[in-house]
Parts: C-alpha cells; sequence; structure tokens
C-alpha cells in the first residue's frame, strides 16, 4: 500500500524483499494507532463486500472470495495486526475497528475451516477462530464478550473471558457496548445485515443498524390481535446488556426502533402492559450465497 492511501505509518527495518503493505519502499509497517490500520484494513473489507456480499448485506459469496486476489491480499494485510497498538485507542475506535475484525474474522474462519454446523463446533468456530493483534490472540468469543461487552461471561461462558493478570483486559472496554450486537455478524442466516463501521461515525451507523434490524422480521415481530411481542434471540442471550428486566429490554427496543407503525403498536402494547414477550427461533444455518 503506497503512501498516496492516506494512512500514515512509519517505515523501519527495510528488506530486499517485498512485504503486504509497502510495495514502493520494500518496508515493514508499524502503525502508531489502532484507527491508521484499522481504516486501511475497513477500506479492503469494504471492497470484498462490494464484490462478494449480497446487496443486502445477509448473504456472503465464500467460494468466490476465497478465489480472489483481494481476499489474499486481505489475508495478508491481517498479519500485521501483531503490530498494531491497541491499547492506546480510544473507546470509538475500539469498537469500529473490533466490529470490523469480528465480522472479517468470522468470514475468513469460515473460508478456511468452512461453517459451524452444530453446537459443539459452533463453541469451537467461536473459541478457536483467532487473529493475533498487539501481540496477543483474541477470539471470536474474545473480541465480542472480552473486549465490546467489557469483559462480561459470554452464552454457556462459567467465566470472565479475561482474568485480572490478562494483558487484553487493558483493552477491553471500560463498560458494555449493548449497539455492537447490531454490528456483530456471526455468519448465521438470523444475524443482522454485514456492514462495516468508522470510529467517526460509530454510534450515529450503529443505531442506524439497530433501527433496520428491529424493522425486520429477524430483530422483532408484533402481532396486536394477539398482543405479543416477538424479539431476537440475541435480546434473550445478551439481555443483561439491554436492561434488567423486561420494562428496560422493551424501552431500550422502543428507544432504537424507527418511526413507523411498529414502533406505535410496541408502544401501545407497552403502555397497556398486557403484552406477552417472547423470542424467536434462531437460524443458525450458514449465510453463504448461493
Amino acid at each position: 500500500m503506497s503512501p498516496s492511501s492516506g494512512v500514515s505509518a512509519r517505515c523501519i527495518s527495510c528488506v530486499p524483499t517485498s512485504c503486504s503493505l509497502c510495495r514502493k519502499c520494500f518496508c515493514y509497517l508499524i502503525f502508531d494507532t489502532a484507527n491508521q490500520l484499522g481504516e486501511l484494513l475497513r477500506k479492503m473489507i469494504l471492497k470484498l463486500y462490494s464484490v462478494f456480499l449480497s446487496e443486502d448485506g445477509k448473504q456472503v459469496d465464500y467460494k468466490g472470495m476465497k478465489a480472489s486476489d483481494e481476499f489474499k491480499t486481505y489475508t495478508n494485510m491481517t498479519r500485521e495486526l501483531i503490530r498494531i497498538d491497541i491499547k492506546s485507542a480510544s473507546r470509538e475506535e475500539k469498537i469500529a475497528f473490533f466490529v470490523n475484525i469480528y465480522n472479517a474474522l468470522v468470514i475468513h474462519a469460515n473460508i478456511v475451516k468452512g461453517p459451524p454446523s452444530n453446537m459443539y463446533s459452533r463453541y469451537k468456530f467461536f473459541n478457536n477462530s483467532k487473529y493475533i493483534i498487539g501481540g496477543h490472540p483474541y477470539s471470536l468469543q474474545d473480541i465480542e464478550n472480552g473486549v465490546l461487552r467489557g469483559n462480561r461471561k459470554g452464552v454457556g461462558q462459567f467465566c470472565n473471558p479475561f482474568g485480572k493478570k490478562d494483558p487484553r483486559l487493558e483493552v477491553a472496554l471500560v463498560t458494555h457496548e449493548p449497539l455492537i450486537h447490531f454490528g456483530l455478524v456471526c455468519g448465521a442466516k438470523s444475524c443482522p445485515p454485514i456492514k462495516t463501521y468508522t470510529a467517526e461515525d460509530i454510534y450515529k451507523e450503529l443505531k442506524v443498524a439497530a433501527a433496520a434490524f428491529l424493522e425486520n422480521s429477524d430483530g422483532c415481530q408484533i402481532d396486536m390481535s394477539n398482543q405479543s411481542i416477538q424479539l431476537s434471540s440475541i435480546f434473550k442471550w445478551y439481555k443483561v446488556d439491554f436492561g434488567s428486566n423486561d420494562k428496560e429490554l422493551l424501552e431500550f427496543v422502543a428507544d432504537h426502533m424507527g418511526e413507523g407503525q411498529k414502533l406505535t403498536d410496541l408502544q401501545t402494547l407497552m403502555k397497556k402492559g398486557t403484552y406477552r414477550l417472547s423470542f424467536l427461533p434462531y437460524d443458525w444455518s450458514t449465510n453463504s450465497k448461493a
């Protein structure tokens, strides 16, 4: 990647062979902040998505991506993650960086390992698919529950991802961010659409993603005749992130739902207090594009 890319980095240790990032001076690069390398990776990921992602962001052409030069370039770039200075990143930079990296790692792992087909293989997939970031390994579980959820227990976990002496604890958000659940895509059909996110507008972008997910039938369904509210199982698994009870959970949903009939119906049921709340089955089948 030449200096004209608009992302600055310091060249060190010139060597007589080219690396994945600097073809002009044949140097290795070290990035001063997560946002610098994160932005480079985001642009590369965006390029991949523009070719191999369905228009609605719900399906991935894994087979086509695997054979592409763009994917080879991306995999080479991920080797530079070991050099990144992630500790000094801002909260906004961390959220954008790790959401983008999580989604890209899911796709990368699907291509290399194949999609998980049952509960046990999903456990292995999310715990064993890793990137080395800033000198430390981060699995999909580590990124979601350790970093973005502020070191909270994940589904099926008996303890927090990072112990008190784990250096990755310094990278974790001080407080969890509930909006990340509308940006993270685990490779299943019931997940939100895949997008990329920027540090500058991360909260605005995630709120847009939340509104779109709640408008979709995978995120929320309301039946006025039965006075029933059905939410994605994401709200059941991570309920602690959205509120301490059903009322607070629904208040969060209403606050992040776009204007329209669905919001009006939800507010009507909440005001009556006679609704029945349940959670939709999660479709774990792969989001592979046929």
